[in-house]
């Protein structure tokens, strides 16, 4: 049976192995990244407006049904 090797080594290990991932990472461009997160912003407001549109309008359904 092998022996593990210690804390220590293998903490070394994972580091080496972590440079060696993010060296075969392709990064984006600013580019990219601002069309991204400008996608991400208007999706959010969209979603976040029609939340509050079917609130607002549940909530006016529900006060019509309980203030008959």
């Amino acid at each position: 049976m092998e022996k593990k090797p210690n804390v220590f080594a293998r903490i070394k290990n994972w580091f080496i192995d972590m440079k060696a991932e993010l060296k075969r990472v392709v990064w984006p461009s600013f580019a990219k990244v601002r069309q991204n997160t400008l996608i991400v912003l208007i999706f959010v407001l969209v979603v976040g407006a029609v939340i509050w549109i079917l609130d607002w309008l549940f909530s006016g359904a529900m006060s019509l049904l309980i203030n008959r």
